[in-house]
């Protein structure tokens, strides 16, 4: 999907929700005094009222036109919906996760990971839209009022508020929420298989994640981890373990990387120049 400046700007106010959102998150997750728990309750208080305001603004002002409308549905709704999920469903884990032995809690964990893994499963068509970035359906998928029942999700969500919601961006909402907890969950069983001896890492990404995100997808392209074998996920979960940084959709963020309309590898672009300066100096 196109997103043209008039877009960008009709779409301005929800993505300032959006921002505002993950700036309250990216505080919360820095914070390594409070527990996973207590960061989740306040999260998803943030994040229901993050939604609250979107939709008095979409239910008072609608949209300009049905590109603005599916680019809200498709994208931005789930964004905000994705971190009520994931932040709902990471508290109720993390509550019922067993106090015993590690084998419990590693036991545990992977019920929890095939739990996620079949609703994935029992949805794959629409996942392998999604992951595509297809847009044949969207005007079924992420306009109101247009679903038929061919197309209805697993779920009904969305018979229960016409007005905010499309057919299926709360499936996009949940595979963004489950996707990235399977990721998080993984974390967790790899720390309780090394007996917690597992050496942590002082090094803090400072720079935007977005850069990282740059980074890795570069790393992927050029097939050179694991002679090309490697996934997006496991070269974005190596990424996030070694610099202590939660990337969330980085799916999403390399579609706002592509769209970038002057410098597409700014961080690439700026690596280069400044290695070839740091060479440049010693050579003098």
């Amino acid at each position: 999907m196109i997103l043209t400046e008039s877009i960008t700007f009709s779409l301005k106010k929800y993505a300032n929700i959006l921002s505002d959102l993950e700036r309250h998150i990216e505080f919360l997750e820095f914070d390594n005094s409070t527990s996973i728990i207590f960061k989740a309750e306040k999260i998803i208080e943030k994040a229901k009222e993050s939604l609250k305001k979107a939709r008095k603004i979409v239910l008072s002002q609608g949209f300009d036109n049905k590109e603005s409308e599916i680019y809200f549905f498709k994208i931005i709704k789930p964004k905000l919906y994705s971190k009520l999920i994931y932040h709902l469903k990471l508290f109720d884990i993390e509550n019922k996760r067993p106090r015993g032995s590690t084998k419990s809690q590693i036991k545990y964990f992977n019920s929890q990971i095939n739990k996620l893994q079949t609703y994935l499963n029992d949805n794959l068509d629409f996942y392998t839209y999604y992951r595509r970035e297809s847009s044949i359906f969207d005007e079924y998928y992420f306009l109101r009022g247009n679903a038929t029942i061919k197309l209805f999700p697993g779920t009904f969500h969305f018979l229960t508020d016409e007005q905010f919601s499309t057919s299926h961006d709360s499936m996009v909402a949940q595979i963004m929420a489950y996707d990235l907890l399977i990721i998080y969950i993984k974390r967790e069983i790899d720390r309780l298989e090394n007996n917690g001896s597992l050496r942590e890492s002082r090094m803090m990404w400072t720079n935007n994640k977005i850069d990282l995100i740059e980074l890795i997808y570069a790393l992927y392209s050029t097939n050179c981890v694991n002679k090309g074998r490697a996934d997006i996920k496991d070269i974005a979960y190596a990424a996030e373990r070694i610099f202590k940084v939660d990337l969330g959709d980085y799916y999403r963020a390399f579609l706002e990387i592509r769209m970038r309309k002057k410098g597409r590898t700014k961080f690439l672009d700026a690596l280069k120049e400044n290695l070839e300066k740091r060479m440049d100096e010693i050579d003098e």
